[in-house]
């Protein structure tokens, strides 16, 4: 008996030893792709200093109850060069994505648990005791009865020889697996693109209220002038009136752009995740970046190659094929090797006169054979499902047309309105040179007698116009250049040296610095 047992145990050993290598190589594999991810953010949190806040426990429901729970408090300086490292380690949208890639592993070990054998136990009674009496009414028959304690336990080894599911349904969970990073790829680019629109904005809105600030100073020295000039008897009432409609004007734009910065410091710290009591502040002054280096074919090729959407779409492909393989495989055979071993003991007698309780028996049984499986009929369900995934992978390979197409649309449109946004900042900048020189005339005409009021008045309010359209058109700009950074996938940015030439600012194009006809727009 315990040679027997010692047998079923070295052949069992050795079974499940066998697929040690098979193990050690799915485990690797799963490794070396999923790795990709950890150590990209590694690499990113060791060479970007960043802004990491302790985000809230997940099953943290609790809301602010109280004014200052929600009072800003601190203020935090934050760089353009910090957005991504901050969206990483702050950005709640990246941990949920970060989720689904754990999750993408998860299902993917499940499905590499396919190619392992199975091993369930089985117990009856560990102990039980069983007791009876029987009666019998014939004299010829003596009654009997029953005292037994008994255990009873069986083991049993499965592995499935032939599973035509087994690699369909695999190879379906290693493209989720990538799909789940190309997914996270994609996220955090777009997150990334809209972090650097809002700190533009958020810029935009900083010099908007210097320029308002400036406005405003000159209103107010400007109806002062007029003030003293109507007490001295040589201007007139409706020139005081008009330099108080200006200033009230100019108040009125510092004040809507006070507004805008204080939704551009939310919204930054919303997509940011900082504390509701932090607000975030940019130091920085509005400038032209750079400019993009390549030509619109090159970028449209780039795109193609860049973005993850088309991979994304061949995945689906690839697994709806192998979801229709897997469909169709439930109506093949399947062959499996089992090998079940069962011992038993029991102490006690079974329908004895005089059971003798102290009496003990036991055994051990060992069997090894094939079992086949073979769903011959089921109804058409899984023909059904098979077309189910075949239509579904040849929606997928119209929507990696379309999805083509409209990416080209995208890199044409962003490229388009680059370009118009570098001929507007070469505008908007000699309007705004032409606006100030135009104003200082004004105010020496007005201080000599020879032109009213209206015409200092209307060129300020000119000069200020200017200075704001040209702050949106470098905004505009630079926003473009980050989403045609994100379209292509690439950093192909050269630092800036766009310059405007004042005798002919339709034609900007980069320059040397030692050209005098030639004016920097790096900064206002």
């Amino acid at each position: 008996m315990g040679r027997v047992k010692r047998k079923f145990l070295i052949v069992a050993g050795l079974f499940i030893s066998g697929l040690n290598p098979l193990w050690a190589t799915s485990s690797q594999t799963i490794n070396s792709k999923t790795r990709v991810i950890d150590e990209s953010n590694k690499n990113r949190s060791q060479n970007k200093q960043g802004i990491l806040y302790e985000l809230s426990a997940p099953n943290n429901l609790s809301l602010p109850t109280r004014p200052r729970d929600v009072l800003v408090k601190t203020f935090q300086n934050v760089n353009i060069d910090q957005l991504e490292n901050i969206l990483i380690n702050n950005n709640r949208t990246i941990k949920v994505y970060l989720e689904k890639i754990d999750q993408a592993k998860s299902i993917l070990r499940n499905s590499l648990s396919l190619w392992y054998p199975t091993l369930n136990l089985t117990a009856n009674g560990i102990p039980q005791y069983f007791e009876s009496n029987n009666y019998n009414e014939s004299s010829l028959i003596q009654d009997t009865s029953s005292k037994q304690w008994s255990s009873s336990i069986s083991a049993q080894i499965k592995w499935d020889l032939i599973n035509p599911a087994r690699v369909p349904e695999i190879t379906a969970a290693r493209d989720s697996l990538e799909k789940a990073k190309h997914t996270y790829s994609i996220v955090l680019r777009d997150l990334k693109l809209e972090a650097k629109k809002r700190y533009f904005n958020l810029q935009k809105a900083n010099e908007e209220i210097e320029v308002a600030n400036k406005s405003l100073e000159s209103s107010a020295l400007g109806l002062r002038d007029a003030e003293i000039r109507f007490e001295s008897g040589i201007g007139t009432k409706l020139e005081v009136l008009e330099a108080k409609t200006q200033l009230a004007r100019d108040q009125q734009l510092l004040n809507i752009k006070l507004g805008d910065q204080k939704i551009g410091q939310r919204s930054l710290a919303e997509i940011l995740n900082f504390p509701e009591d932090v607000t975030p502040l940019i130091g920085s002054k509005t400038k032209v970046i750079g400019i993009w280096d390549l030509s619109l074919e090159d970028s449209i090729i780039a795109a193609y190659n860049a973005r993850e959407e088309l991979d994304n779409i061949l995945l689906d492909i690839s697994i709806n094929e192998n979801n229709a393989n897997a469909a169709l495989a439930a109506g093949k055979p399947k062959i499996s090797i089992v090998n079940t071993a069962t011992s038993s003991f029991a102490k006690g007698e079974l329908n004895k006169i005089s059971p003798n309780t102290s009496n003990t028996s036991s055994s051990f049984s060992n069997t090894i054979g094939l079992n086949a499986t073979w769903f011959i009929f089921d109804g058409g369900s899984s023909r059904s499902l098979y077309n189910y995934n075949k239509s579904k992978s040849k929606e997928a390979k119209l929507n990696f047309a379309l999805k083509r197409a409209q990416i080209r649309k995208e890199v044409e449109e962003v490229f388009f309105k680059l370009e118009s946004a570098k001929l507007n900042i070469s505008a908007s900048y000699i309007e705004v040179l032409s606006a100030r020189e135009s104003l200082r005339l004004a105010q020496l005409r007005y201080k000599s007698g020879i032109t009213t009021q209206r015409e200092v008045v209307n060129n300020q309010r000119d000069l200020t116009d200017s200075e704001v359209r040209y702050i949106i058109s470098v905004t505009s700009y630079n926003s473009l250049l980050a989403d045609l950074s994100r379209q292509t996938g690439l950093e192909n940015i050269k630092p800036c040296d766009i310059k405007v030439n004042q005798q002919h600012p339709q034609n900007e194009i980069p320059s040397n610095l030692q050209e005098s006809n030639l004016i920097p727009l790096c900064q206002i």
